[in-house]
């Protein structure tokens, strides 16, 4: 069921990471494209974006990307609209965004997900708190078991942004990046604006949210948010997707 929000919602989806811990199985199939029980993980994540009322995304590409145009393509019979974006050098996170903040600038608000990660999270909820709090950017977080292995967010009483440091020696909180974020399009335009295509890889850990941080708000996700790049990680979802849809 789509969510009634009149908001224009655009998504990128990164999902052009090479996943070397995932070969072999990576060397034949992009990450994003790797099964979990009926359907790729890309396929998982676009059906979340119909449930939350998102009108077109785009995908980064990089390794095996042919295979994940043709996904494109075939999925293109409906909506969301999937756009491919080709990165001959990957750009970094931020890098994505600041290279398409055109074809983001007509939308109220731009989701952005981790697409190699797994959930079952709503993401009405979050875009749902972005809105209703009227909020520049929203991060969504989770309660870390050990912050320095993590990018850590501080934040004061009302959730709202102080500082952010990737991998601290000495965390200041256990609030991790959790790869589900929403920007307005202020916050895509400042992106753009930040971006130096010639210092090569742009990352919103370390490149964006340190400073940008104050004008943020976080989101507590406390359904799982499975990072799949490692073996075990991937049989592990696949056997809990199994169980779930028996």
């Amino acid at each position: 069921m789509k969510t009634d929000s009149p908001n224009k919602i655009k998504a990128f989806l990164l999902a052009a990471g090479l996943g070397t811990r995932l070969r072999p199985i990576t060397d034949s199939i992009p990450k994003c494209l790797v099964p979990i029980g009926d359907k790729p993980l890309l396929g998982h994540w676009m059906e979340s974006l119909i449930q939350a009322g998102v009108g077109e995304a785009l995908v980064n590409t990089h390794w095996l990307a042919g295979q994940v145009e043709a996904f494109a393509k075939g999925w293109n019979a409906s909506t969301p609209v999937l756009t491919t974006f080709y990165e001959p050098e990957l750009l970094g996170s931020a890098g994505t965004i600041a290279a398409n903040a055109q074809w983001a600038s007509d939308a109220d608000a731009a989701l952005v997900i981790y697409a190699d990660n797994f959930s079952r999270f709503d993401l009405r909820r979050l875009l749902g708190h972005h809105f209703a709090t009227r909020s520049e950017l929203t991060l969504g977080v989770f309660t870390a078991p050990d912050p320095r292995r993590c990018g850590i967010f501080e934040v004061d009483a009302e959730g709202r942004g102080l500082s952010f440091e990737e991998k601290p020696t000495e965390p200041k909180s256990n609030l991790a990046a959790a790869g589900l974020y929403v920007l307005s399009p202020d916050i895509v335009r400042e992106i753009k604006a930040l971006w130096q295509p010639v210092q090569g890889v742009f990352d919103l850990g370390f490149d964006v949210f340190p400073q940008l941080v104050r004008r943020a708000r976080v989101f507590p996700i406390t359904e799982p948010l499975i990072d799949i790049g490692t073996i075990e990680a991937y049989e592990r979802v696949c056997r809990e997707y199994q169980t779930l849809n028996q």
